[in-house]
């Protein structure tokens, strides 16, 4: 897009039907000649990606601001009339503790109201989990959940969620863009209807809290008292229902990061609210050496993604990754699920695609299915929605630090993944072992497997447009072997169709198309690309595995996988 359709579009802000302050923040960067600035601010439409729509917040069509957001809710008000005509339409908002997001929430709701929908905002902020409860809690037909997730300061989201109470996934999703679309800007009803408007607060957190203990713990454990947590809401919403949910279990020796309780969108005490990245655990870790915890939990700011760190066999904290949590999580439901009768071949678990292929080994154990999805639990509420009648759903989660107990809810939640991790510390604990050591345990009985992930940033035109050629770079010359290990097939998730490289032979895939690549070799070995459909970035998963013959052999076998991973970073000029 040259300069001359960059400024045509960007004098579009400039006047009627945007406000003063928009137009003069527009035609300021006009002014300055800005083409940077112009160019990222107008280059694209805001899309739907794996969590919805995310921006920096400003002025433009590829920001977020009262105007994507106004229109993106018109169009949705329009979708829902054409989907449940001649109904009373009833829609569920929540945000979370970024600038603004309470703002944009009420901005939201009004537009709803505007179109005669019924509305029930959270009359401060909640987690995001918490949202997809109450859609199913209140009946209504859509929700919407004001977030950017573990994103910068500078960024907010907007997530939409059907009337299951999943995030929405095909053909909605596409069908909801179109209507966005297609319309002007100054098509958006911003004049609400306050008798539309009901605030919702402390009945809803009862309920969930009551949903999210009933889901999260198990009746025969004892010793809930002698678990010493460390908890940290990073600044987050966790804050709201975390320490109380813990509380209400019987876990009662909980210590909260102090510095990091207050909820605050600058996120002042990380680099990134994002409990993937070690540092943002950092001060939660140093309290749990203090006071000798022995498990440390931090939530992302929206409280869907979970961060766990427990002692290890040298007794020092250790941060799991979100493929460890996950497996512990399958593992310790599946095995309650036995031992109380509840296994009849009609349950399932659910994973991704980039996940760990261990979570498969040992729900086949259990002879429980596991059913795979594209990233991002949208896919997870969909397998649930589709299973709905025929078969139960026990757990599922990614490797991105998000796990979901049961389908009260049918997105990531770090509330209800909190309690089931506790659970879990508390029971190995009363029986002489710990968390970790359960860990290990798996990796005896099934094999050791480790994960690594890179992701790389490309901002702005030019970072997408280079994000594109890494992956046309890959799919015109894909990779014969890795590490020594001929490729046996290679799964192109955007022609939906499994290679066999070594015969030629091709079979179907057989879930939505997404622009992800994954290599399987002869040795086990699992390599994917994919391009983040939140973040300028590209992410290669690594996966490698070998037998592990006891616990005493882990850290050098570790070291020997993680040798590996790095030589196939090497051979990919990552």
């Amino acid at each position: 897009m040259d300069k001359t359709d960059i400024l045509k579009k960007a004098q579009e802000w400039t006047k009627a039907p945007f406000d003063e302050a928009t137009r003069m923040e527009v035609q300021r960067l006009i002014d300055q000649e800005d083409w940077a600035q112009l160019t990222d601010r107008f280059y694209k439409n805001l899309a739907f990606g794996t969590g919805g729509m995310r921006g920096i917040m400003g002025a433009g069509i590829n920001r977020m601001n009262k105007y994507t957001y106004g229109k993106a809710t018109q169009g949705l008000a329009k979708y829902l009339k054409q989907s449940f005509p001649n109904k009373p339409l009833q829609v569920a908002i929540g945000y979370d503790c970024r600038h603004n997001s309470d703002t944009f929430a009420k901005l939201v709701a009004d537009v709803f109201t505007a179109n005669g929908i019924k509305v029930f905002l959270f009359s401060d902020m909640r987690p995001t989990p918490e949202l997809s409860f109450a859609v199913r809690y209140l009946k209504c037909d859509a929700g919407i959940v004001l977030t950017a997730s573990h994103n910068p300061p500078e960024y907010n989201g907007y997530k939409v969620y059907w009337n299951d109470g999943g995030q929405i996934v095909p053909p909605e999703d596409k069908e909801i863009i179109a209507e966005v679309n297609a319309l002007q800007f100054d098509e958006i009803l911003f004049t609400a209807n306050p008798d539309l408007l009901t605030y919702i607060n402390t009945d809803i957190d009862e309920a969930f809290w009551a949903a999210s203990i009933n889901n999260g713990t198990f009746n025969s454990t004892k010793g809930r008292d002698q678990l010493k947590i460390v908890f940290t809401s990073l600044h987050g919403t966790s804050i709201k229902l975390i320490p109380e949910a813990l509380k209400r279990a019987g876990y009662t020796d909980v210590h909260i990061v102090e510095e990091q309780r207050v909820p605050d969108g600058d996120f002042p005490t990380v680099a990134s609210p994002n409990p993937e990245e070690p540092a943002a655990l950092k001060m939660a870790i140093q309290l749990a050496e203090e006071i000798k915890a022995d498990i440390v939990i931090g939530t992302d700011p929206d409280s869907d993604r979970i961060g766990i760190a427990v002692r290890n066999t040298a007794d020092q904290m250790q941060l799991l990754n979100g493929n460890q949590t996950m497996c512990m999580m399958d593992d310790f439901l599946l095995k309650k699920w036995k031992e109380e009768g509840r296994l009849n071949g009609n349950q399932f678990i659910g994973s991704t695609i980039v996940s760990t292929d261990l979570v498969q080994i040992i729900a086949a154990s259990y002879d429980v299915e596991t059913k795979i999805g594209l990233t991002g639990f949208k896919w997870i509420a969909k397998m649930i929605r589709e299973a709905e009648g025929k078969q139960e759903f026990i757990g599922g989660g990614e490797e991105s630090f998000g796990y979901m107990v049961g389908d009260f809810n049918r997105d990531k939640d770090a509330v209800t993944a909190t309690l089931l991790a506790c659970e879990i510390a508390t029971t190995a604990k009363a029986k002489g072992s710990s968390f970790y050591r359960e860990l290990l345990e798996l990796y005896v009985k099934y094999g050791y497997y480790k994960e690594h992930l890179i992701a790389i940033v490309k901002k702005g035109i030019e970072g997408a447009d280079q994000i594109k050629q890494m992956m046309k770079d890959l799919r015109k010359k894909p990779l014969i072997s890795i590490d020594g290990s001929p490729v046996t097939w290679l799964y192109d998730y955007q022609t939906s169709l499994a290679t066999n490289l070594q015969t030629g032979a091709t079979k179907p895939i057989k879930v939505p198309q997404s622009n992800v690549l994954i290599y399987h070799t002869e040795d086990g070995t699992k390599v994917a690309a994919r391009p983040s459909g939140t973040e300028p970035k590209i992410k290669f998963y690594f996966s490698v595995n070998t037998p592990l013959d006891s616990i005493e052999e882990v850290d050098m076998v570790d070291r020997k996988l993680m040798q590996k991973i790095e030589r196939i970073i090497l051979e990919m000029k990552l």
